[in-house]
């Protein structure tokens, strides 16, 4: 099933809304060998590219994708498992200003997402039926489990648009 407008907020439905359909777990699925296949067509060389001088190279972007990735997940297990304790908010900019991505080849940086992926679906397809429903508080928002799956695959849809549209 979809979220409910009350299971993340407003914001985060931009990122739930770029999913088609209530199959998070086949979109997880197949974003993974679509995602990695267009990364694939990516070179080493393009992938330092930044579409303006005060934006993120392609790595970076890539980097965030990755790690936003694990925090969603994250997230989604704390809550999953019952966990009570609000968590804290994440702040992008300090992420990538320390991740050094541009040190990393970008070969290394499509297997993590595809590491990731994997991970992400693994977790998520090991939910039991009540994880999904349950909840908690992450910078200051309510989440639901089942909107924390949501975003995470809509959130790489928007950056692969970003991707495309604006840096190849």
């Amino acid at each position: 099933m979809r979220p409910a407008s009350n299971e993340a907020a407003s914001y985060y439905f931009n990122y739930i809304d770029r999913v088609e359909g209530d199959d998070v777990l086949g979109v997880l699925h197949s974003q993974l060998d679509e995602t990695v296949e267009f990364l694939s067509t990516v070179s080493e060389e393009k992938s330092r590219h930044r579409y303006a001088p005060d934006k993120w190279s392609l790595r970076e972007l890539l980097n965030h994708v990755n790690d936003t990735e694990r925090l969603f997940v994250f997230r989604a297990l704390w809550f999953a498992r019952g966990f009570e304790e609000p968590l804290p908010s994440f702040d992008q900019e300090i992420a990538v200003n320390n991740s050094e991505a541009d040190a990393v080849s970008w070969n290394d940086m499509v297997d993590e997402f595809r590491s990731l992926r994997h991970s992400t679906l693994s977790f998520f397809r090991s939910l039991p039926e009540a994880g999904w429903n349950r909840s908690g508080v992450a910078s200051g928002n309510s989440f639901t489990v089942r909107a924390l799956a949501f975003i995470t695959a809509g959130h790489v849809a928007h950056h692969v648009d970003v991707m495309r549209r604006l840096y190849l």
